[in-house]
């Protein structure tokens, strides 16, 4: 299912980067997943370089088969195939995380940034430390689970995101997906309980890694949603799958 103003909304959100900045520009997607990101940074008109260590490089690139100007490697992010100082601008949307070092990836990626060139990075959020104790007992579980069972039980969740005041409330104890698309929720549930890594951080600890790989006029990011509650809760650190998202100019 296509989701195309979806897709440019969030990764301008999460890069702080306009479309119209893209074009001529050298990028690394690192972490490409599908290709959602790749595919709109091609479209954009910048040359793109997506880098993900499982084999889902092979969905996307049937989703970017009409980029000539979009190529894709399976490789680990702390082992790039490529010189550092390489791109003009490079990110990483929920990917970092998901490895057993999150700094030693955030680290490899960087140095793939040229002199003057940007960086994003969006991470998950450390809840509070009742939300982190109750999800990772469960993920404790989640993660051995045979992936048909734990689909099962991402399908209920993903019922229970549809419902209003549950979508809510609820899911600020165990985590399930509230997204408009039933298809969606399925996939976003899934994807918080099946990866056997999935380590949270703070915004000091982000901002803290981009000062010391020699990055300069750092943003923190705020979240793609608005409203005086969500933000409130968001800020509270109550707002679970939420990230920390900093931008920042390499010196």
């Amino acid at each position: 299912m296509a989701h195309d103003d979806e897709d440019q909304a969030t990764f301008v959100a999460k890069t702080g980067v306009k479309l119209s900045e893209l074009s001529g520009l050298r990028v690394l997607d690192a972490g490409c997943g599908g290709g959602r990101y790749a595919k709109v940074c091609g479209e954009a008109g910048a040359r793109v370089f997506g880098a993900d260590h499982t084999r889902a490089v092979d969905k996307a690139r049937e989703l970017c088969q009409h980029l000539p100007n979009v190529r894709f490697v399976q490789a680990d992010l702390k082992a790039l195939p490529f010189p550092e100082g390489s791109f003009d601008f490079a990110f990483s949307i929920g990917v970092m995380h998901h490895d057993a070092n999150t700094r030693a990836v955030f680290e490899s990626v960087a140095k793939m940034v040229r002199p003057g060139g940007r960086l994003a990075v969006w991470l998950y959020r450390r809840n509070q430390g009742w939300q982190e104790a109750i999800n990772s007992w469960l993920r404790n579980r989640t993660t051995k689970m045979p992936p048909a069972q734990l689909e099962k039980w991402c399908i209920w969740g993903a019922r229970a995101g549809g419902i209003p005041i549950v979508n809510r409330l609820a899911n600020k104890v165990v985590n399930f997906s509230a997204h408009p698309s039933f298809e969606n929720r399925v996939c976003d549930t899934f994807d918080w309980w099946a990866p056997q890594y999935q380590y949270h951080h703070t915004v000091a600890e982000l901002l803290d890694w981009f000062e010391t790989a020699g990055f300069s006029q750092l943003q923190v990011l705020p979240p793609e949603k608005t409203g005086l509650v969500y933000r409130w809760i968001y800020e509270q650190n109550l707002l679970i799958g939420s990230g920390v998202n900093v931008q920042g100019t390499r010196l």
